[in-house]
């Protein structure tokens, strides 16, 4: 063999070698939202990550369709309830890793380590700047008090934002009671519920209903686009068990070819450099503490979040979904 031959054959069997790394992150956060912070990555590393974009559920199915031919490195969701999903099928690795132990709270992140938090997302009490005062407002369970009747407004109890709110109200407060909560509510309806939290968020501005139940991104972006937007937040349960908080996370894909990498980018997403663009973007609060608010978001004052493990709301989910439809919650 002539020696161009053996140094073409050389370069061939090294070429695969050279190739840039890649990721494959199944998200059910929105492009806009990861997109940028994804480009970075593959700027600061070499390593370039893509993405496919749906929601929770059908991402879960198609990764457990594919079984060991799947692409996913990293599954990422906006809900706790989907990601214990996730991991109770066999689908997500536990990952060993220090850094992230370090940067995620306990409470924040998968016992076995099979998810992490990488942004929180408090559904607390919103209400009317015009029409309620704050030393009105206290804990969700006396939003079910006589004295907001025709003044509440809800979400939908399809959207799984609202099961794990109540599946945690379960685990803290048991069953029987909550169901008495939740049917409190729903007699204080002021209109049926919404299909999202913007709709609800601008009926109480036009006063069809005073106070309501939101994730409060979705009053973060209302706030920034509309200067003096005459909603409010208001962190409930601050003399009780706290405010409630779900999370936007990921984990390393069970079937993943390249999960030391995975972990390595789950690594950076955590770190303090990443965590204040990761949750800014979306007036989220970053899962890390100590890094940096997003002046919005900075403006709602600190608050005392429930301590309570936020895989109860994978937990408890069909429980809460079956109680919510007992009260009537639509």
């Amino acid at each position: 063999m002539s020696r161009n031959a053996v140094l073409l054959l050389i370069a061939c069997l090294v070429a695969p070698s050279l190739q840039a790394a890649e990721l494959v992150v199944y998200t059910e956060r929105k492009e806009p939202l990861v997109k940028p912070i994804f480009d970075r990555y593959e700027r600061e590393t070499g390593t370039r990550v893509r993405l496919l974009s749906d929601a929770a559920p059908v991402l879960i199915e198609r990764i457990a369709a594919e079984g060991a031919n799947t692409r996913a490195d990293l599954f990422m969701a906006v809900d706790a309830g989907n990601l214990w999903q996730a991991a109770e099928r066999g689908l997500l690795d536990p990952t060993k890793s220090p850094a992230l132990d370090a940067a995620i709270p306990a409470r924040l992140r998968d016992p076995q380590g099979r998810w992490f938090a990488l942004s929180l997302r408090a559904r607390t009490l919103v209400y009317s700047t015009a029409r309620v005062k704050p030393a009105e407002l206290s804990t969700y369970e006396a939003l079910a008090d006589a004295k907001w009747k025709g003044r509440l407004c809800l979400r939908s109890s399809k959207k799984v934002y609202n099961q794990s709110l109540v599946a945690t109200m379960i685990e803290r407060l048991g069953a029987e009671r909550t169901e008495k909560v939740v049917r409190g509510w729903v007699a204080n309806l002021a209109t049926a519920p919404f299909a999202d939290d913007t709709l609800l968020a601008n009926a109480i501005a036009a006063g069809q209903c005073d106070v309501g139940l939101v994730n409060t991104y979705y009053l973060g972006r209302l706030q920034h686009d509309t200067p003096g937007f005459p909603v409010q937040v208001f962190w409930a349960d601050q003399a009780g068990a706290g405010a409630h908080v779900n999370v936007s996370g990921a984990g390393v894909v069970a079937a993943s070819r390249n999960k030391a990498e995975a972990r390595k980018f789950l690594e950076w997403l955590a770190s303090d450099a990443v965590q204040a663009e990761f949750a800014a973007v979306n007036f989220e609060t970053p899962a890390r503490p100590g890094v940096k608010l997003d002046p919005v978001v900075a403006a709602w004052g600190p608050f005392r979040a429930d301590p309570v493990n936020v895989s109860v709301a994978g937990k408890r989910q069909a429980e809460a979904v079956r109680l919510m439809d007992r009260a009537g919650w639509r």
